[in-house]
């Protein structure tokens, strides 16, 4: 997963979308049944839905259409008998995020790409190795109960130091680090985000599509949470296009 995605940012194009639309409609399919489990039918279309509404707005860019984002989680509420706004909600995230990961691509570049993905991974791997090694208090244990603010800060600090390095190819300013550590924080609440969702909805897994490890929205709720956070950040920040 992790060689199918670098590759396709570093092609960018027609392959970075359509994995992006892939990825964005199986997360959505996967919400779906997360919430209402007995509507295999009901997620496949919406996932359907989504892929063509996601695919349309990039193909024709986003102005007066940028409104569609909403359709599939509006369509997809009404649908179901149970928590509508919690699937509005996650739903309009992911779509928006797809959306808006296939834009920024295209107008700044995949480097910065590249960091959100380094960023997210640090971040995992340096919280995973610091909350076994030095454990210490739960950060949120009624929700996740195997964080710790060790592994919450040490994902903080490897997430600076990937800033730290970017900063060496790159023309952005130092204000790069607190915002990759901004970042690492913004993976962690995606993480939290889904473990809530999962556990409000009674679900271990959002899906089985991937043997051992569950769906995609359980590999990609950190991305989601930093990729929401870079393109908000986006709007208020000059990001320099980098393109190597």
């Amino acid at each position: 997963m992790v060689v199918v995605g670098i590759v396709a940012i570093r092609l960018g194009g027609i392959w970075f979308e359509m994995l992006t639309v892939f990825v964005t409609a199986v997360m959505v399919w996967e919400l779906a049944r997360m919430i209402r489990v007995d509507e295999a039918p009901f997620s496949m279309l919406l996932a359907a839905l989504t892929a063509s509404v996601l695919s349309g707005l990039l193909e024709v860019g986003g102005g007066a259409y940028l409104s569609l984002l909403f359709v599939p989680a509006i369509l997809g509420a009404l649908a179901l008998p149970k928590e509508r706004l919690t699937f509005f909600l996650f739903a309009l995230a992911i779509v928006t995020a797809g959306w808006g990961l296939v834009t920024f691509r295209d107008t700044h570049g995949g480097t910065w790409l590249f960091w959100l993905v380094i960023v997210v991974v640090v971040t995992d791997v340096a919280g995973y190795f610091a909350g076994r090694i030095i454990g210490g208090p739960k950060f949120w244990p009624r929700i996740s109960p195997k964080k710790t603010w060790s592994g919450i800060v040490f994902g903080w600090v490897g997430a600076g130091l990937v800033g730290l390095l970017f900063l060496s190819f790159t023309n952005a300013g130092r204000d790069l680090i607190w915002i990759s550590m901004l970042l690492s924080f913004s993976s962690q609440m995606g993480d939290i985000a889904e473990s809530a969702l999962k556990r409000r909805v009674g679900v271990k897994d959002s899906s089985t599509l991937i043997p051992g490890h569950g769906g995609l929205f359980d590999r990609f709720d950190g991305l989601l949470g930093a990729a929401l956070f870079m393109l908000l950040t986006a709007l208020v920040v000059d990001v320099p296009e980098v393109r190597i």
